[in-house]
């Protein structure tokens, strides 16, 4: 409840619980055949020095979009980790760009992958910060493990998670659309040198949102405190 007080304000009957995430040994669901390769691949990386890049499991590209993405993080000269799902652009994105050459081009610093374990790549020390759809099991896992956002929307709440990680936590920043609908590479590669600079202090707000959302779930938390209220409003029935 304290990541979002204005709003249970409203709610004075309400029972928030959360931040709700899966275990991370034992996911839910797979989308696709995780590559836990890359896991090994960030314990060879400098703590604090990887920017991870995940549109979740239906956020596309177009053909445009997709290589200014991809030129924007091998400019930005930090090691990066890039989830590519097989579906991930619209049209013939990946077979105009040719990703092979690209993954051969940027192997020294980056590694493409088609399907990460999420949760276990967030709370990798190597790992500096989360180029995201906001979807809204991603902003919760990148809030618990205390990671900086760079925000991508697309549709839907992703907006108006990004409102709540850019404005409300501090916790990230907006990557923003030129005149025609697209985040170019120099906008990508200069927001992750700006973010990973941290002269506005994301860093340290994350990390302290990190302890209040693990400290609302642990034992005299407030939400272990309403769910102990949930189980006994339902014995009382």
């Amino acid at each position: 409840m304290e990541l979002e007080p204005d709003v249970l304000a409203l709610l004075p009957n309400a029972l928030p619980l959360g931040p709700l995430v899966a275990p991370t040994p034992r996911p839910v669901r797979h989308f696709l055949p995780e590559d836990l390769a890359c896991l090994a691949w960030l314990d060879e990386q400098p703590p604090g020095s990887v920017v991870y890049v995940a549109f979740g499991s239906s956020g596309f590209l177009d053909t445009t979009q997709f290589p200014e993405l991809a030129d924007g993080l091998a400019l930005s000269g930090r090691p990066f980790l890039w989830v590519v799902r097989p579906d991930f652009t619209i049209g013939a994105g990946q077979d105009q760009f040719d990703l092979g050459a690209f993954k051969r081009r940027v192997e020294a610093k980056g590694l493409v992958v088609g399907w990460a374990p999420q949760q276990r790549v967030l709370s990798h020390p190597a790992v500096a910060c989360f180029v995201s759809h906001c979807g809204w099991n991603s902003t919760v896992e990148g809030e618990l493990h205390g990671v900086p956002f760079l925000c991508w929307p697309y549709f839907a709440d992703q907006f108006c998670n990004q409102s709540y990680v850019c404005n409300m936590w501090g916790t990230g920043a907006k990557l923003r659309r030129d005149g025609r609908g697209v985040v170019a590479k120099e906008e990508v590669w200069s927001k992750v040198a700006r973010l990973l600079s941290d002269d506005e202090g994301v860093k340290a707000r994350a990390a302290a949102w990190k302890e209040v959302a693990c400290g609302s779930i642990r034992e005299g938390g407030s939400s272990h405190g309403n769910l102990l209220k949930l189980v006994s409003l339902l014995r009382q029935q």
